[in-house]
């Protein structure tokens, strides 16, 4: 069936008759037609043939709705109900057929979707200034849940390779507009890409050996993601291409961490950073985030060119080309951003508001999108297999527990720090010989090193903790009692007053820091 004759076939959808006199709302994309009616939505291939997909045979539209409805269901299985099929009747007449057994021959496959609220998509809650540090901890958990049971692949996917090929068909595609992006800057950015490619292609090569390369979202930008039943879904995966939807799972997540980054949401970008390497570990890979940042800008700088080629009115053309410099713009950004890395150790007792400062200090600091940020409460929580939130019984707290996360720590800071990554440590180092590894670590490196401990009184110690809800920490009023014992020995590094507003106390964070 071709373009025009699914005409009918649209029509038919949008005709309220079909669905009980219900009203229907069609929207259209440049790869399909969608109707709203009810609480239902009906999401139909066009008969159109790209470099990147091609569905104009009607086989080729039944299986990627087939697909679309198998690889959303493993995020979003409340909203993809699963296929519905057009018919045509012996009397000629076109009928509906959710349960796909009708009799009569198929003119098209359409997946049935249950509605959601278009208002509550991510990037219009960013917007409207209401995407908020929980939505994005679920979301980045969401994440981490699909990454863990995605299926691993290996070549052709991902690699080296797979992003080579992505820098070359941005190369070939943004050559088309010389007006939009000029043939020189566009020539230097190529250039830094293949460097960066160059420099980080066997630890891509070896992430794929390892596992790393599995079978993506491939689109994880906030208009991809609702809030359905008040928690973050992603939805609308990459169906129709598996080299597209088939890569490493840190370039996965850096279509969220750009998106955040070039709406001006620095802040929420470095708590999804932290977060998902604090829960996935093998931070070594940010050595590779700079390009694969650029490489998402990329793609979206010469998508809005495209959409400003084909756009209907002025308007929406002008709209679309400013989109496509600031992406354009963006993409530059990432790539020659020279921040050297540094460590810095926020430490102090349970309370004193450690994992407050250095989620304040942490964007501020280093490459796009900051420092990351490595929590030791979320560390424990992933070396016991189970969620950040989750509370561990009091054997989980043991010295020799400790002793691992304090390990993991040190290691992981060292990969990050390696790759050119600023990080800042957030525990208790209560002891002297942890507060003497970190400085060391530091020394190991060649990073610049800088220790802060936050003092407070044992009374505020015991309510802060007390207060807590839904945190990654379990301690408690006894255990601030415990640590109180501790024999701490002396402590070198400048000492905060943890008692002052949370304001004053980044004040004077900053200050030594330099960064003030």
């Amino acid at each position: 069936m071709s373009g025009k004759n699914q005409q009918e076939v649209f029509d038919f959808l949008a005709d309220p008759a079909t669905h009980g006199g219900k009203e229907v709302k069609r929207l259209r994309t440049h790869v399909a037609e969608v109707f709203l009616v009810g609480d239902c939505a009906y999401k139909v291939k066009r008969a159109v043939c790209y470099a990147f997909l091609d569905f104009s045979t009607l086989d080729a539209r039944r299986r990627a709705c087939e697909a679309e409805v198998r690889l959303n269901r493993r995020t979003a299985p409340d909203i993809y109900l699963g296929l519905s099929v057009i018919r045509r009747k012996a009397a000629g007449e076109l009928e509906l057929d959710h349960r796909g057994n009708g009799a009569g021959e198929p003119l098209e496959w359409a997946v049935r979707m249950r509605r959601f609220d278009e208002s509550q998509t991510l990037d219009l809650l960013a917007d409207e200034g209401r995407l908020v540090a929980p939505l994005i901890d679920s979301l980045v958990d969401a994440i981490v849940g699909l990454h863990e049971e995605a299926e691993v692949r290996g070549q052709p996917y991902g690699g080296a390779e797979g992003l080579r090929a992505i820098v070359e068909e941005n190369r070939a595609d943004m050559t088309r507009f010389p007006v939009v992006f000029s043939p020189d800057r566009l020539a230097s950015l190529i250039s830094v890409q293949q460097k960066a490619l160059s420099q980080n292609a066997a630890l891509l090569d070896a992430r794929r050996e390892a596992g790393f390369v599995r079978r993506c979202h491939g689109d994880l930008h906030l208009g991809n993601v609702v809030l359905w039943q008040e928690k973050p879904t992603p939805f609308d995966c990459i169906e129709f291409s598996e080299s597209i939807g088939t890569i490493d799972v840190a370039y996965d997540l850096s279509f969220l961490l750009m998106d955040l980054e070039v709406r001006g949401l620095r802040a929420l970008a470095n708590r999804a950073m932290g977060r998902y390497f604090g829960r996935m570990s093998h931070p070594e890979i940010l050595s590779a985030l700079p390009l694969m940042l650029a490489l998402r800008a990329s793609v979206r700088a010469k998508v809005s060119a495209m959409t400003a080629e084909g756009a209907s009115d002025e308007r929406a053309r002008q709209r679309a080309l400013k989109a496509a410099h600031s992406f354009f713009a963006a993409a530059e950004a990432f790539m020659s951003d020279a921040s050297a890395p540094r460590l810095i150790v926020v430490g102090g007792l349970s309370g004193s508001g450690k994992t407050t400062l250095a989620a304040a200090l942490a964007p501020d600091v280093g490459r796009v999108p900051g420092a990351l940020h490595l929590r030791s409460d979320i560390v424990r929580k992933r070396l016991a297999g189970v969620a950040p939130e989750e509370r561990l019984p009091v054997e989980a707290y043991d010295k020799g527990s400790s002793r691992r996360v304090y390990e993991t720590l040190f290691r992981e800071a060292h990969a990050a720090l390696k790759a050119g990554q600023v990080v800042v440590l957030d525990a208790v180092f209560a002891r002297p010989d942890e507060r003497a590894e970190a400085e060391a670590l530091a020394r190991d490196t060649q990073v610049r090193f800088d220790g802060l401990w936050l003092d407070a009184p044992a009374d505020a110690l015991k309510a802060r903790v007390s207060a807590r809800k839904g945190d990654a920490s379990d301690a408690t009023a006894q255990v601030v009692e415990q640590q109180l014992t501790y024999a701490i020995g002396e402590i070198a590094w400048p000492r905060i007053d943890a008692t002052q507003r949370e304001e004053s106390v980044m004040q004077e964070a900053q200050g030594y820091l330099k960064l003030a």
